[in-house]
């Protein structure tokens, strides 16, 4: 699945399943193409992946017919051209907390190449293109996806203008940065942090845009939320899930085999602002 057919499903309601790639490993792609994901959830937030290797990444994976979605460090539109330009099908912008934001981000991700003064008065509603434009920039960047993270009680005040910029694809919820900004930190079975998530996920599915969570935390909550609308199933991050299969490997082989030698292992997973 790639850039236009993406965007579609999103819209549409139809679920696509992803995970967060952080190895830069050659035979990875290959590998996370073989489960049938629909999208690669690269971060470039998190990790030290340079652009080099961002650019092989993404050409892997779009070879894969697997969608690269980058996320970027910030929302940065410049940040957002850099990632296109290595390959990227699409974007995923951390810590969005404003429309005007969105509206900068629209304007490198659905009307590249245009720049300037001319691109500030489009994005502003205070110019109108030329057909033959509007049309050229359409069909240029009509593989081009935009996601944003709403990670922030402003991002929640805000929500119904944010969602409401032209050209939004879908959400993606970070959920470790909105608990602590709902002051209950990692309490995901909170209810002000299970009110918040109802709220966006009916918001944006009444907008006719994709929503999803990334979580890493455990499958059933994805499924209950995917039960409520979440469509955009982005599950854990291959980091996270090495480690799960390890710790519950590792133990049942001590129980099975009797090894009285205890591990020294934190009991705590990795939260999802590392991945």
């Amino acid at each position: 699945m790639l850039g236009k057919e993406l965007s579609k499903a999103l819209r549409e309601g139809r679920r696509v399943y992803g995970t967060c790639v952080t190895s830069t490993a050659p035979t990875w792609p290959a590998m996370i193409a073989s489960t049938g994901v629909d999208l690669a959830f690269i971060d470039t937030e998190h990790t030290p992946i340079d652009r080099a290797q961002l650019a092989w990444m993404c050409l892997a994976f779009r070879t894969l017919r697997v969608a690269p979605i980058v996320r970027i460090p910030k929302p940065d539109p410049f940040l957002a051209c850099m990632a296109l330009d290595g390959g990227a099908t699409g974007v995923i912008v951390p810590y969005v907390e404003s429309p005007a934001q969105v509206h900068d981000l629209r304007g490198a991700v659905k009307l590249r190449p245009l720049k300037g003064k001319r691109l500030e008065n489009v994005l502003a509603g205070d110019e109108n293109l030329e057909s033959a434009t509007e049309s050229y920039l359409a069909a240029r960047n009509e593989d081009r996806v935009m996601i944003i993270n709403i990670e922030s009680t402003p991002a929640l005040e805000r929500l119904e203008e944010i969602i409401s910029v032209p050209e939004l694809d879908a959400v993606l919820v970070g959920p470790h940065d909105l608990s602590i900004s709902l002051g209950v930190p990692e309490q995901y079975n909170h209810p002000v942090f299970l009110e918040a998530i109802t709220t966006v996920i009916r918001k944006c599915r009444q907008q006719r845009i994709g929503v999803g969570i990334h979580f890493s935390d455990g499958i059933e909550s994805e499924i209950m939320w995917a039960r409520q609308g979440a469509n955009l199933i982005m599950h854990s991050s291959d980091g996270a899930l090495v480690r799960q299969t390890l710790l519950a490997d590792l133990a049942r082989f001590r129980k099975e085999l009797g090894d009285d030698k205890t591990a020294i292992v934190s009991s705590r997973e990795p939260s999802n602002e590392t991945i």
